[in-house]
């Protein structure tokens, strides 16, 4: 594994990175207006519309985050053969996203979550999506893609990045792990819910406060230190995970290998929207991790860059050169990186 001396070299060696995203995409579509006055229909707020714009989300933010740092990601998940999918794919042509391994099915819709923007400001949100999982047909397909680019060599990181809208099964995260574990290939995960016990012997696990009380059923409290080393000692030990980070929101980040753990604090920042923070997070985490980075270090730019997202009005990919600004800042010496 190479030695770092100086931030710069880290962010250099990000443009060498491949980077297998596995999980649930979706269109984050935007409706910008004003509001003038009030419906006479019912007591909401009627939007002039001056705008409409769509975006990749979901696992497609993760995408572009890493596109954004430099590196190269292909993205596996499984869209619907609708108008909606059509979007999608255009999206990802314009912003030379591969579309290698994504699938295209008869039976699903292609999730959008459309937000109305009234006067700078989220007024609602609309969801179009299902939740149930893909057939076996479709599981089946999917999992031979993602062994098939494995194989095919060159993958760094392999991200899970799961929103629990059927794209990924406890079936297909065994098969993955598995075959990763052959070729020596870390795997980053960021959980929701229904799979949250399922991400076994992966190196590292990425759950965000709400997550992890929920997945592991614990009162935690954030402000205490206690609380976060019992539940990042269960899933240690339980499911084998080498690294446990744990976003603190307003708090930060909380890191722990097993033998060492610390609490990164947020930076002041003004917070505009913290929609698409979590992808960031989990993008530049897996970039770190694929360099074979400290803990330490992980955790300092994974936090730094999450900050940075929520300091824009919408889900936008970090600018790396930004954080590379920020990150030169921060003073450490070589034994840290």
């Amino acid at each position: 594994m190479k030695t770092f001396n100086t931030i710069d070299e880290i962010f250099e060696a990000f443009n060498h990175l491949k980077v297998l995203i596995i999980g649930d995409v979706m269109i984050d579509s935007y409706i910008y207006g004003d509001i003038e006055r009030i419906s006479p229909e019912a007591q909401v707020p009627v939007v002039l519309v001056k705008h409409k714009e769509d975006r990749l989300g979901g696992a497609a933010n993760v995408a572009r985050n890493i596109h954004s740092m430099g590196a190269k990601p292909i993205l596996c998940s499984v869209i619907g053969t609708d108008s909606k999918g059509d979007v999608y794919i255009k999206l990802m042509n314009e912003q030379n996203l591969s579309v290698d391994g994504i699938i295209r099915s008869n039976d699903r819709i292609t999730t959008v979550k459309t937000r109305v923007i009234g006067n700078k400001h989220q007024i609602a949100r609309i969801d179009e999506e299902q939740e149930h999982e893909i057939s076996n047909i479709e599981r089946n397909q999917l999992i031979t893609k993602i062994k098939s680019l494995i194989k095919a060599g060159d993958i760094n990181v392999i991200i899970f990045e799961d929103y629990d809208k059927g794209i990924i099964s406890e079936t297909l995260i065994i098969e993955i792990v598995e075959e990763a574990s052959k070729h020596n290939i870390p795997i980053a995960v960021d959980p929701k819910n229904k799979n949250f016990h399922s991400y076994k012997n992966v190196t590292l696990f990425k759950p965000n406060i709400k997550e992890l009380k929920e997945g592991l059923n614990m009162e935690i409290d954030k402000s205490r230190k206690e609380d976060l080393l019992e539940a990042g000692s269960f899933l240690h030990k339980s499911n084998q995970i080498k690294l446990v980070m744990v976003t603190l929101s307003e708090a930060g980040v909380f890191m722990s290998n097993g033998d060492t753990h610390d609490i990164f604090p947020a930076h002041i920042r003004n917070i505009e929207d913290v929609s698409g923070a979590g992808d960031t997070v989990i993008s530049v985490a897996a970039l770190s991790l694929a360099l074979g980075l400290s803990s330490s270090m992980i955790g300092t730019l994974s936090n730094l860059a999450g900050g940075l997202v929520c300091e824009k009005v919408g889900v936008v990919p970090i600018d790396k050169i930004q954080l590379l600004n920020e990150a030169r800042t921060i003073s450490l010496d070589n034994s840290e990186f």
